[in-house]
């Protein structure tokens, strides 16, 4: 682990996480070069923010589930190349995560990024769970969804979505964090220690 590092489940104790990437559930459809270990990783700073962000989401009544952190620039370069093949007949992939644009669009349109804030290690994708049921807020759309609808403020939003977005947004910015307006799941801390680093050490 590089120095200013951590994985977030060892100073952030009762945080879940689904380190996508890692595994097969992602729009790739396949574990992602740099993740070798389903955990995550962030900058120590990250972490304390996320420790206020986890006290202050309980006393809602709501739990937070990390879905990625600090990302490899290799995992970046690995989406490059993936957008590049020619997508199967049948993609299912492309049904969940990009229904209306193309493998290209995805960069063009901002939903991933040549160079993402997330390898300089103090951003998060994350949604909120319900701590007595242990179930996931209905946000209108799961991680990766790239499309208009996840957009804040996005037309289509049920009332029960939209509060539970705003409830996650409220958390997460009274923390620290600023959003990216076209994911909802998608927070950057504001004071980062490494505002100008992209990191490519693997998570391992």
């Amino acid at each position: 682990m590089r120095d200013g590092f951590a994985f977030v489940d060892e100073l952030v104790p009762g945080i879940r996480w689904d380190a996508k990437y890692a595994t097969w559930d992602n729009f790739t459809g396949k574990p992602v070069d740099g993740y070798l270990v389903n955990r995550i990783v962030g900058t120590r700073e990250l972490c304390a923010a996320l420790t206020q962000a986890r006290d202050d989401a309980a006393a809602l009544g709501f739990g937070i589930l990390l879905w990625d952190g600090y990302r490899p620039q290799r995992a970046v370069d690995a989406f490059l190349r993936w957008a590049e093949e020619p997508p199967p007949a049948d993609d299912a992939r492309k049904r969940a995560h990009y229904p209306a644009i193309t493998r290209p669009e995805m960069f063009e349109k901002g939903y991933v990024a040549t160079k993402s804030g997330h390898s300089r290690g103090s951003t998060v994708d994350l949604t909120l769970f319900d701590l007595a049921s242990g179930e996931l807020l209905d946000m209108a759309g799961d991680h990766d969804l790239m499309d208009e609808i996840s957009h804040h403020g996005a037309a289509g939003v049920s009332e029960v979505a939209a509060r539970n977005r705003s409830q996650l947004c409220s958390v997460m910015e009274s923390c620290g964090f600023s959003r990216y307006e076209s994911e909802w799941w998608h927070y950057s801390l504001i004071e980062e220690p490494f505002p100008d680093t992209y990191f490519d050490f693997p998570v391992v």
